[in-house]
């Protein structure tokens, strides 16, 4: 059975500036969904709250109807993965030992013989069982990504957020990262949510969209209801042209800013 993520009248303020209010979610279907809209408008926020990074000013985040208030991290990590922003911050560890990380949640410090398949698994999952005896300080940028969603994968989690999966990697890899997370959503009947700026990398792929605007979810849907002309322009203030490609949504974009309407 999938997990219940809702964020309920959610708000969240730093300081005297608030990133929004109201925002009411709930993601309870496998799948690959995209957290679309333009910088600054609190996307990586919803994952914080409801990893329990961030603890919310307003309204909460309840999992499978247990408030994350009230969980601690051990229970919130047995059900939420989370694979932040790529860095430039590396570590002399194998790419082995970095995916064993995720099993903490299940086994704490005792790496056993199934923590070690889990591992090699989601190594081949994302097609990197030849690194896994190299350093991780050694790898790419492209390479670390594919390694830390690898470990995302291996803490076997009903949730799977991911802040921006496929910045670092060129669009044959980008192409290549987010049909393996829709297939592993699917095969493995788990609820995956992205963070995205490329909206035909997340229109191609996803199955749910959510975009965010000025505090507020502006639309939720599939992409076929989401990424249209008329978004583009009001949410992120540029002129496109939509068409469909395999039955997907492709957005075509114009030089020029839109005047603020508003």
């Amino acid at each position: 059975m999938t997990t219940n993520i809702e964020a309920t009248d959610l708000g969240v303020s730093y300081g005297e500036v608030k990133v929004w209010s109201g925002i009411n979610l709930k993601f309870s279907e496998p799948g690959l969904i995209s957290i679309l809209g333009p910088n600054g408008v609190g996307k990586s926020t919803l994952m914080y709250c409801i990893n329990k990074i961030l603890v919310p000013t307003e309204g909460n985040v309840k999992i499978d109807g247990e408030d994350v208030s009230e969980l601690s991290f051990k229970d919130i990590a047995l059900k939420v993965a989370y694979v932040p922003q790529a860095s430039n911050e590396t570590f002399a560890m194998t790419v082995m030992d970095t995916v064993l990380m995720g099993r903490y949640p299940h086994s704490g410090f005792n790496v056993s013989k199934e923590d070690l398949m889990v591992a090699s698994k989601c190594l081949k999952v994302m097609q990197i069982s030849h690194l896994a005896m190299r350093n991780f300080n050694e790898l790419s940028a492209g390479q670390h990504q594919k390694v830390m969603i690898a470990r995302g994968l291996a803490q076997e989690p009903d949730l799977l957020m991911l802040d921006e999966p496929t910045s670092n990697l060129d669009i044959y890899h980008q192409m290549q990262v987010m049909r393996m997370l829709s297939k592993v959503a699917k095969e493995r009947g788990i609820i995956v949510l992205t963070i995205c700026h490329d909206l035909n990398i997340a229109s191609k792929y996803s199955d749910r969209v959510v975009i965010f605007s000025k505090g507020k979810v502006y639309c939720d849907g599939t992409p076929q209801e989401v990424i249209t002309a008329e978004n583009i322009s009001k949410v992120y203030k540029v002129k496109a042209d939509v068409t469909m490609v395999e039955n997907r949504p492709y957005v075509l974009f114009y030089d020029g800013d839109l005047e603020d309407d508003e």
